[in-house]
């Protein structure tokens, strides 16, 4: 019979881990259809970047209610998660707390998962109210009603039954231990669930034992569950909150990259020797094809990443003036626009066998509109503001990109500044021997 349940566990968790690594196969093609990008210099400030701002939770912590909070339920669901170590080898091999032998050590761990897990449950329950009670503004725009509103609750109803489950197995186990139990040797320290021992403690040692177990496997199918939900949840950044911050943009904020297209052909038309006519070497051919990005394949691929990465947590719109002051633009949208045009693109080759079918469909205007992007100051607040690097304003850089030079869409009052600077030098409509006179109004 012992036998018969390890191969169900074993079965149980090969399907897990296999549809797991199915979805993040699916993720990571998903993330190279954006274009090449060259991002691995500078190594030494990268780690230390992911240390402090990933691991670190340093950008958390300015919020200091939320970031207290947050690391609490990092750590101890991290940390706690250890302890599937232990559950994956015992259900393989038919032990029970295999770790045991530690002895002192293994009693600290064990208290220590115990303090954490009740410390997770309080922080869960604190947000909660936070995001249906109190209901904070930065959860009520209009992009986080409908499945983001369900996800983030979903998130917190799966961490708060995790971790109950946990404290309720070990309850189980410690009363089995007192009872002498075979299979149940001594082993652990308990803080929190021998309190809770004493209410199952009177059910008998056969009702304990079920109890045991039926928290032992929802514990670990749980866990597999959680670890596949992450793909279709916001809770993705659990996974992706690490290489993220490592590719981030280093560069001082506000110094935006020149288009490499753009040069060439500046290049090009100054170089009195070129031939104006002649074809593009091999290779170049994408990089001319068009200015900025309309779609999501014209994005680059950290761009993808970021948007894969994106926690909903909204304090890039709440740091946002545009957003503050009633525009339309919202980076938090922008970043959840493009990872659900993303999601769609991919359905969309997986449905014709690897290959993408026109759908008619694209990022400019389908999902972002144009209010939203000509509302940017391009203040890099959103950016400052997200705790694990994403940068939403490259991503309206891009898509201005292309209204501007590929279709020539740009707002009038940019337009009239730019005829302005054609003509007088300057951005106001005064000739150069009147340029000065913007001082008088």
């Amino acid at each position: 019979m012992n036998y018969v349940s390890q191969i169900v566990f074993a079965l149980v968790l090969i399907a897990g881990i296999g549809y797991f690594a199915a979805n993040l196969k699916r993720l990571i093609r998903n993330i190279r259809l954006g274009r090449d990008l060259e991002r691995t210099d500078r190594k030494p400030e990268r780690w230390k970047t992911m240390i402090l701002v990933a691991l670190g939770q340093q950008k958390m912590v300015v919020r200091p209610i939320a970031g207290i909070l947050h690391i609490i339920v990092y750590v101890g669901f991290i940390i706690i998660n250890i302890e599937v170590i232990e559950i994956i080898i015992d259900g393989l091999f038919g032990t029970h707390r295999v770790l045991s032998f530690l002895g002192g050590f293994y009693d600290f761990l064990i208290g220590s998962f115990e303090i954490l897990a009740l410390l997770v449950i309080v922080s869960v329950v604190i947000f909660w109210i936070r995001r249906n009670i109190i209901k904070l503004r930065r959860f009520l725009f209009s992009e986080m009603k409908g499945w983001p509103k369900s996800d983030a609750n979903i998130i917190l109803y799966f961490e708060v039954v995790l971790m109950v489950l946990f404290l309720t197995m070990n309850a189980a186990d410690y009363s089995l231990q007192q009872l002498g139990s075979e299979h149940y040797q001594q082993a652990g320290a308990f803080p929190v669930s021998q309190y809770l021992s004493n209410l199952i403690t009177p059910l008998g040692e056969s009702s304990l034992i079920l109890i045991e177990r039926s928290a032992w496997w929802l514990h670990i199918v749980g866990i597999l569950i959680f670890l596949n939900y992450l793909y279709y949840s916001k809770h993705l950044h659990i996974l992706l909150a690490f290489p993220n911050t490592w590719f981030s943009d280093l560069n001082p904020l506000g110094q935006m990259n020149n288009m490499e297209s753009v040069t060439s052909e500046v290049k090009l038309m100054m170089d009195p020797e070129a031939d104006p006519y002649a074809m593009p070497e091999e290779g170049d051919e994408q990089d001319v094809a068009k200015f900025g990005a309309s779609d999501v394949g014209d994005l680059n691929w950290v761009q993808l990443m970021n948007a894969y990465s994106c926690t909903e947590c909204g304090r890039c719109t709440s740091e946002c003036p545009a957003s503050q002051t009633g525009k339309k633009l919202s980076p938090r949208k922008i970043m959840m626009d493009t990872r659900d045009r993303l999601e769609e693109v991919g359905k969309n080759i997986d449905a014709n066998n690897g290959v993408f079918k026109e759908d008619g469909k694209q990022l400019l205007d389908d999902y972002i509109t144009r209010e939203e992007l000509w509302a940017c100051t391009t203040c890099n607040a959103c950016v400052e503001a997200c705790p694990v690097n994403i940068n939403p304003l490259s991503i309206i850089v891009d898509m201005r990109r292309f209204l501007v030079m590929e279709q020539s869409a740009a707002p009038m009052e940019l337009n009239n500044m730019m005829t302005n600077i054609e003509n007088n030098a300057a951005p106001w409509p005064y000739n150069q021997m009147d340029r000065l006179n913007w001082r008088n109004e």
